[in-house]
């Protein structure tokens, strides 16, 4: 057995509802407990070998951006435990970067809030622009940028600053395929110096092709944890029953999985 990347144990992430701003107050001041829990996600345990890809699978609300985020370190959970073995980066479809500067200052921006020093990022800066590819742009306010080129330049920040451990949520989905298969070149590079993948998509394909572990999340559970055939036919079967239900037995039976976990 290798050395453990991540391991996730009984992990969980609740959000507070109120009705209105006003509850929302009354409980601040009198800490009052009248309110409703929004179970993000619910005991979530899992083990991530260095070297290995996990691939998150699901329904859309079904937990699988939050989990990334608390793998990435961008959100706390509520309850549980999460050991990370490394630093790591995240590649998002909205890529983290400040709309208001440009390509360039949003890439020194981001290396420094990493700690990278001034020579570091003057060195990584032609790598990160070159990989991105998007032209006069990386000049341009990041506002003005499409999805596709945010993405573009979130991933080649990612990869390049070479964290141990690289999220990816649905980075790749609004990229073209020549920008797609250059990821992917660039992912399997580095998973080949040890590293380690946690991929967030609705492409089974390219989860079948490229995860060595699948994590099947519905609306905030562990459905299937396992390898990433097994999880990954158990999921596209599941689907094409779930497509076949209307809009209101699609509500229902959401409904029925999130009372049965409350």
């Amino acid at each position: 057995m290798g050395e453990y990347a991540i391991v996730a144990n009984k992990l969980t992430k609740q959000y507070r509802l109120f009705s209105n701003k006003t509850n929302k107050l009354v409980e601040l001041v009198r800490e009052r407990n009248k309110r409703i829990i929004k179970h993000a996600l619910k005991d979530i345990s899992f083990a991530l070998e260095k070297g290995e890809c996990l691939g998150l699978v699901g329904l859309n609300g079904s937990g699988k951006s939050t989990l990334a985020n608390i793998i990435a370190g961008i959100l706390q959970p509520s309850y549980g435990q999460i050991t990370m073995n490394g630093e790591a980066a995240c590649v998002s479809v909205n890529a983290g970067l400040s709309p208001n500067l440009t390509g360039v200052e949003n890439i020194k921006y981001k290396c420094l809030l990493l700690g990278f020093h001034p020579n570091e990022i003057k060195e990584l800066t032609p790598q990160i622009i070159e990989f991105a590819d998007i032209g006069t742009y990386i000049n341009q306010p990041v506002k003005y940028y499409s999805s596709g080129m945010s993405a573009r330049l979130g991933f080649a920040i990612s990869i390049n600053i070479n964290p141990d451990i690289l999220v990816i949520d649905e980075g790749l989905s609004v990229g073209d395929p020549s920008f797609t298969d250059k990821c992917l070149a660039a992912m399997n590079e580095f998973r080949n110096q040890g590293k380690t993948v946690v991929f967030v998509s609705h492409a089974i394909p390219t989860i079948k092709s490229f995860c060595t572990q699948a994590l099947w999340l519905e609306y905030g559970n562990a459905r299937m944890l396992g390898s990433t055939t097994d999880v990954c036919s158990a999921y596209s079967e599941f689907m094409v029953d779930f497509n076949k239900l209307s809009t209101a037995e699609k509500d229902e039976y959401r409904q029925a999985i999130v009372e049965k976990r409350n």
